[in-house]
């Protein structure tokens, strides 16, 4: 397992939801998003998808 795969499998904390959910309202785009938090843009999206969310692409 590579060190992608262990971030990727990583389970969300609630103040990373609340996070993301603050990014996504101020209109950071996924990949700024992705880098600050330290998780793939495909973690990024499976989470907005789950939440009903979308981000910014870039």
């Amino acid at each position: 397992m590579s060190a992608n795969d262990k971030l990727h499998d990583r389970p969300w904390s609630y103040e990373e939801v609340q996070l993301l959910r603050e990014m996504v309202n101020e209109g950071i785009t996924d990949s700024v998003i992705s880098l600050k938090m330290k998780r793939s843009i495909a973690d990024i999206h499976a989470k907005l998808s789950e939440l009903g969310l979308v981000a910014k692409t870039g």
